[in-house]
């Protein structure tokens, strides 16, 4: 509406042409995304209308576009498929309600501004996920450009049955033809954006497939007529025996889609220069998807290619969008057979060109160079999606990813700090084997936060640094300027550390401590128990305490530091 309020005049050629061009656009990948999907390919363009027209409502994004997506389809298919039982009706009614249960996930999470949730998954775990996303497509496209159908589940059954049916005969060789061109032909014409690769392949199948009557005459399956009219509000009916499938597979859907959305979004809104809030754009994406999904729709996200589409025909806003949509309602009730000899090999040419788009391989070997283990953490999240199918391997990639942010909390790295000549400060006597330390006092750096899944390590490798000195200990500071948060575990933890360090003739003390986590522990009552001069505002201040309340023959150990 706020755009709406600052619309320029000058703006509305640039949207018309923008939107009539992205429209050619819109129709073949939203009728190929819906069979890849695993329902009719008219859901495609009714999942295509009503999101375009629900956004430009509501969305905060200038010229971002929503509609089916490659990354979502092989998703929708691994609960489609089973559920449906080959009915066209229940598939698009299973595929309603996930688009119902995305919806409200993404509505919730951004009226709860929680936005930030999708940034849990680290880039490594996100390719992982990606590339087995990216194959599960592939496998389930392959058959359809071979013109013969594998009814398995899971893509290793799924690669084990187009194997058997290559080895047996089945390839239809025109459609293979027909397809392999496409795709070549696709892939050719991505070098040049602004040329519209997808609909000159759709368009030239479509084309011989018509002249030459090869649907009849060689059995190359086409799409048919599609249904004249507007899609009509409907809400989707499913059985309660199918919810939990259902349900995970929403809100997998939800995470993966905005995901991508608020990448996309961010980058469009640095380079028009206008802000958008990721929790407005969590609520966009929800409604668009509730839209969908009562107009027999299915769930959808945004589209780099198609936004990118967009923005290179001169898109300003959001209208660009509607015209869109208005122009696929025109076909739909005026030329509803213009695309009845349009053959499923060249849809499934236009999902595997999507497909290899999503793979992810040269940012994975820089990432094999610099840090060997996350690369295998990425290979792990691949290999899930790949043999327990994309639900599970979504779930897989969310559990990966909490333990790789628990294990860096879990055993963070800690240092005993010293003296080093020609440097100003503390710094770990590991790094530095000449640094100097200073006779009974242990300086202790936590690199982490301090909570109940490492509170027994700080404790240990502080006793550790005690029996490991090779002179008596008085005094440990513990230099808590990278702690940034302590749980009622650690505080508990602190306390056990410091009764078992006074029965040893030792004091605790702190230094550098952030304002946040010291009302932590006020809370916990630890101020009281320590006092306030136990807590010191730097690592000087601590060691001028030290030296002035313990005998120590600092001119000998300056002498040996300066």
């Amino acid at each position: 509406m706020v755009t709406l309020r600052q619309y320029e005049l000058s703006w509305l050629r640039h949207d018309l042409v923008a939107g009539l061009v992205m429209t050619t656009m819109l129709v073949p990948v939203g009728i190929a995304y819906a069979e890849a999907s695993g329902v009719p390919g008219i859901n495609g363009l009714y999942a295509t209308i009503v999101p375009l027209l629900a956004y430009a409502l509501i969305g905060p994004s200038r010229i971002l576009v929503l509609g089916p997506d490659s990354a979502l389809a092989a998703l929708i298919l691994t609960v489609v498929l089973p559920l449906s039982a080959s009915d066209p009706s229940r598939a698009i009614a299973v595929a309603g309600m996930m688009a119902i249960v995305a919806g409200l996930v993404c509505v919730g999470f951004g009226l709860a501004r929680l936005g930030f949730i999708t940034e849990l998954l680290s880039k490594p775990i996100r390719y992982g996920y990606m590339n087995g996303i990216a194959l599960t497509v592939l496998l389930n496209q392959i058959p359809k450009l071979l013109g013969f159908s594998v009814k398995a589940n899971g893509p290793l059954r799924q690669a084990s049955g187009i194997i058997a049916k290559v080895l047996a005969g089945s390839t239809n060789y025109v459609a293979l033809a027909i397809g392999a061109g496409t795709l070549a032909l696709i892939l050719l014409l991505k070098r040049w954006p602004r040329v519209p690769g997808i609909l000159i392949g759709v368009v030239t199948a479509t084309g011989v497939v018509s002249a030459l009557d090869l649907a009849k005459g060689t059995g190359v399956s086409v799409l048919g007529p599609l249904p004249r009219g507007l899609p009509l509000p409907n809400l989707p009916h499913v059985q309660v025996s199918d919810l939990v499938p259902i349900i995970m597979g929403g809100v997998a859907i939800a995470l993966v889609s905005f995901a991508d959305t608020s990448v996309l979004s961010r980058v469009y809104a640095a380079r028009l220069r206008t802000p958008v809030d990721p929790s407005q754009e969590m609520v966009g994406l929800g409604v668009a998807n509730l839209a969908a999904a009562f107009f027999q729709g299915f769930p959808i996200s945004s589209s780099s290619s198609r936004t990118a589409v967009a923005e290179a025909a001169g898109a300003r806003t959001q209208l660009t969008g509607v015209v869109g949509a208005v122009a696929i309602g025109l076909l739909l009730v005026l030329a509803p057979n213009l695309l009845k000899d349009l053959p499923h090999t060249a849809l499934a040419a236009v999902v595997i060109a999507a497909a290899i788009g999503l793979f992810e391989v040269s940012d994975l070997r820089r990432i094999y160079r610099i840090q060997r283990w996350e690369f295998w953490l990425s290979i792990v999240c691949f290999a899930g999606v790949a043999v327990l199918g994309a639900i599970p391997g979504i779930a897989l990639a969310i559990i990966i990813a909490v333990i790789e942010f628990l294990w860096d909390g879990w055993r963070p790295h800690s240092a005993v700090l010293g003296r080093v000549e020609g440097i100003k400060g503390y710094h770990d006597i590991t790094r530095y084997p000449g640094a100097r330390l200073i006779p009974g006092l242990i300086l202790f750096r936590w690199d982490a936060p301090l909570f109940f899944a490492n509170a027994d390590l700080f404790q240990k490798r502080i006793l550790d640094a005690v029996a490991n000195s090779s002179m008596p200990v008085h005094w440990i500071v513990v230099t808590a300027e990278p702690v940034t948060s302590v749980d009622v575990t650690a505080a508990d933890a602190v306390c056990e550390l410091d009764d078992v360090l006074h029965a040893a003739g030792i004091d605790l003390y702190f230094a550098e401590m952030k304002d946040p986590v010291k009302d932590k522990l006020k809370r916990f009552g630890l101020f009281t128990r320590f006092g306030e001069q136990t807590f010191f505002a730097t690592i000087e201040e601590a060691v001028s305490a030290y030296r002035a309340s313990n005998a120590v023959d600092w001119v000998d150990w300056e002498d040996r530091v300066s």
